[in-house]
């Protein structure tokens, strides 16, 4: 047990050297957690850009603070590179790489395979590995494991040690972050949870939670996501029905929030964002077919999330016609690329695919976002306005699907000819003459 004494032994006295490779939203705060908890971290990312704007302590990352990244930065406690071969020089490498989905909804697990492969050129005794990346429920004894041992020569549970630890990152939350939110570890065996949970123990304000196997916490992360998922997608069949029977979906939360107990409320909106709950659930409909089952609930919750972008631009159409316009040549303004609320984040944004209906069907399109002037989308930037009065009444229609606090609703209320709030965001207003809420 001298690799694992040795391990435990640096870890606790921040003489270990911690290699984060991915520098996304969750590697940089974890890289940033773990250089002010007193350890040298090196941060490893493809992208040059990245690793340029950390070593000169330029941050892109909203959750991180930029004064702890420049003290981090000046005190050489973080270092980033896009050279893999450093890997060598640590004790503890944590994998935060991303975990897409293909053109055919299924797992695209590309990035945690060549990570795992580079870690292996460069594994040696007495190191831990831990997978952050969300998968499929067996991704770390199935995939990671094996390949280690196969190109290092070495034996899991011996010679180093594997965890699995679902990232839990929520952008722009102002109460939980990386330090204080709960944290699920499950190691390849007994070993490996004790190494990987004492590492995080080192770091972290906040419960670490020991689970029996990797495929427990894999399996952990994914009913989380799918969970939100499901009532999302419940709520968002809910509003359709609800403007079918002219009654107003908020009203009717906001009364069943009155329960005390066996409720939860959960909101309406134009689809589903992030990188995790539209994408996760289909981790576990794949993996599912291996075991000749077909998770009936969670595809229908997919389609009613993602019919929902379409059915914006349905509900926008026939506001239109009231007005005698045709969503041809309509002149379109959307309020919110974001995916959330107060955030920079337009992965999986299902602004994206409302704009790109609106274009289909003829309408002139124009976004005023206050945290993003311009995005890409398939291939193409595409450039945000400036938010003023000759902008607003200048279109036919306003779209709200971003509640950013930064919008001054009653100056928007004030001069468009007529808003389709998708996110209840207009709740405070005190005219609503000139609106339609989802």
């Amino acid at each position: 047990m001298l690799n694992k004494d040795n391990l435990i032994y640096k870890i606790n006295n921040k003489t270990a050297t911690v290699g984060i490779v991915g520098l996304g939203y969750v590697g940089l705060p974890l890289a940033v957690e773990f250089a002010k908890g007193g350890y040298k971290v090196l941060g490893f990312d493809i992208q040059e850009k990245k690793v340029n704007m950390i070593n000169n302590g330029e941050n892109y990352i909203s959750d991180v603070m930029n004064e702890e990244l420049k003290f981090v930065i000046e005190n050489r406690r973080l270092k980033a590179s896009n050279e893999i071969k450093f890997l060598k020089d640590t004790d503890v490498i944590l994998i935060c790489v991303p975990t897409p989905l293909d053109k055919y909804q299924q797992p695209d697990i590309s990035y945690v395979k060549e990570s795992t492969e580079s870690v292996g050129k460069y594994l040696h005794e007495g190191m831990l590995v831990i997978l952050e990346s969300t998968t499929y429920p067996g991704t770390t004894e199935e995939l990671v494991l094996p390949t280690l041992e196969k190109m290092s020569g070495l034996k899991c549970e011996k010679d180093f040690y594997l965890a699995f630890s679902p990232e839990r990152v929520d952008p722009g939350n102002s109460i939980y972050h990386t330090a204080n939110t709960a944290k699920v570890v499950g190691g390849v065996g007994r070993n490996s949870t004790e190494i990987a949970a004492t590492l995080y123990r080192n770091v972290l304000n906040s419960e670490i939670f020991e689970v029996s196997t990797p495929r427990v916490a894999e399996m952990e992360k994914i009913l989380e996501n799918t969970y939100r998922n499901i009532n999302i997608g419940l709520i968002n069949e809910m509003a359709v029905i609800c403007n079918k029977m002219n009654i107003n979906i908020w009203e009717v939360i906001e009364a069943a929030k009155t329960k005390p107990y066996g409720f939860q409320a959960f909101y309406p909106g134009p689809g589903l964002g992030g990188h995790c709950i539209p994408l996760d659930p289909y981790y576990l409909t794949w993996k599912a077919r291996e075991y000749d089952y077909h998770t009936r609930l969670i595809e229908t919750s997919g389609e009613i999330n993602n019919f929902m972008p379409q059915y914006i631009v349905q509900r926008a159409a026939s506001i239109l016609n009231k007005f005698n316009k045709a969503l041809n040549k309509a002149n379109i303004l959307i309020l919110g690329i974001a995916y959330k609320s107060d955030i920079d984040d337009y992965r999986e944004s299902p602004a994206l695919k409302i704009i790109e209906n609106f274009q289909k069907q003829g309408s002139e399109v124009e976004f005023y976002d206050p945290y993003i002037s311009s995005y890409m989308y398939k291939g193409k930037e595409h450039y945000g306005i400036k938010l003023t009065q000759e902008v607003l009444r200048n279109a036919d229609l306003v779209v709200i699907t971003t509640a950013h606090k930064k919008y001054n609703y009653s100056f928007i209320q004030e001069n468009s000819i007529f808003i389709f709030d998708t996110r209840n965001a207009t709740k405070n207003v005190q005219n609503k003459d000139n609106i339609e809420l989802l």
